[in-house]
């Protein structure tokens, strides 16, 4: 078996004392395919560090996070087409809306979002959607895109079922991470209702730690948490949600 974890930001501050023992532990779990989304340029070294240690399991994304959305934003944004124009990467991402901290900054939030979709569909190429607290504002800009040519993640889904339902018509996957094992995370009492084929799975790390590691850092072995509670979501042997949802991110991610 192998367990795909389509969102990791492996580059994070939070490993800089144990990042390859961690890697290590992943893969050692059966964990052995990464997918990095960017945030800003500042990052962007790092991540190519992390590839070129681990080229056959770690896969690079760029693009300029909503919250690193600010007055500098459009050099920011020149930044990821350079890279784009420059080299491979997997997708777009992860971008997107997010009003939990801020609103300042909205319109150029979706102005940088919809910006990098055309990118996105410039390079055929998937996005990886970051949204919090912005569903209207998200939908209102994949509406405008929608068609051929879009298509991605809506990374680390936590709405209801009809949005999800509406994720999915945009040609998006739905990205569940920690949150589906969460008491009071919600997205576990309608998931069997999404056909798994629209699924994939995610860590966040070092984001978001699923029970029983919550409030903890994050990291990619508990990847396998989050693959056992949709065994039990969907009925399904472990073996069969890591094949499955490792066939869902390549079809997405080419790879």
């Amino acid at each position: 078996m192998i367990l795909t974890d389509t969102h990791t930001h492996l580059y994070s501050e939070a490993f800089n004392e144990d990042r390859d023992e961690m890697i290590k532990r992943a893969m050692e779990a059966q964990v052995k395919r990464f997918f990095v989304p960017a945030i800003d340029s500042t990052y962007t070294e790092a991540m190519l560090q992390l590839e070129a240690k681990y080229p056959e399991n770690v896969f690079l994304m760029t693009g300029l996070h909503p919250t690193h959305v600010k007055d500098n934003f459009k050099e920011e944004l020149n930044h990821v087409e350079e890279m784009l124009a420059k080299r491979k990467f997997y997708a777009v991402g992860e971008i997107g809306v997010d009003l939990y901290w801020d609103k300042t900054y909205l319109k150029e939030q979706q102005q940088a979002f919809k910006h990098q979709i055309k990118l996105a569909k410039k390079y055929r190429l998937p996005i990886v959607i970051h949204c919090r607290d912005a569903f209207d504002e998200v939908f209102e800009v994949l509406e405008s895109e929608k068609g051929e040519g879009l298509f991605g993640i809506f990374h680390c889904f936590t709405g209801t079922l009809e949005q999800a339902k509406k994720a999915i018509s945009y040609n998006m996957k739905l990205g569940i991470g920690g949150v589906a094992t969460f008491k009071n995370g919600k997205i576990d009492k309608f998931l069997e209702q999404i056909d798994i084929s629209n699924i994939v799975l995610e860590t966040d790390a070092p984001y978001l730690a699923p029970v029983p590691y919550r409030g903890k850092r994050n990291e990619s072995l508990y990847l396998t948490e989050v693959a056992g509670k949709l065994a039990a979501i969907y009925g399904l042997p472990l073996n069969d949600i890591g094949r499955i949802t490792t066939e869902n991110s390549k079809e997405v991610f080419g790879v």
